[in-house]
């Protein structure tokens, strides 16, 4: 398969927010720290791509928000779509990598969870109950 190949599409609840993948993407990370918790509802299942591997076929709704909560000095951002309010990414500016909420991801995705983070903030409604590698942070 050629890397200009779609390999995953994905959006938002109400279409308002389609996206296509060209490249590889990194398995599902579960985050449970706070700022996911209130975001998501639960916590954050996310997987990641190559930022210039990512396109949109529409991005009417998609509107970024910055995340103070997550980095006080405003590099990180959270895209939503502003008519349905799914969440769907995850961005440090800067970095190669952007991550895309992976409920957003249309299915099958071949994907598979491999680890949580910020286990230390898991909240005391639930409990991770796999072997899966867990970080504190």
């Amino acid at each position: 398969m050629s890397g200009d190949e779609i390999k995953e599409t994905g959006g938002c609840l109400c279409g308002a927010v389609r996206y296509e993948i060209r490249g590889p993407l990194r398995d599902i990370v579960n985050c449970h720290c706070r700022m996911c918790r209130r975001i998501h509802g639960h916590y954050g299942a996310y997987s990641s791509v190559v930022r210039e591997n990512l396109s949109f076929t529409t991005d009417d709704g998609l509107k970024w928000y910055l995340s103070i909560q997550d980095d006080p000095d405003g590099n990180v951002y959270r895209g939503f779509c502003k008519r349905c309010g799914s969440s769907l990414f995850w961005e440090v500016k800067g970095r190669e990598t952007i991550s895309i909420a992976a409920g957003s991801l249309d299915q099958p995705t071949n994907l598979k969870t491999v680890k949580h983070i910020w286990v230390s903030s898991v909240g005391d409604y639930y409990e991770i109950t796999d072997n899966l590698p867990q970080r504190d942070r």
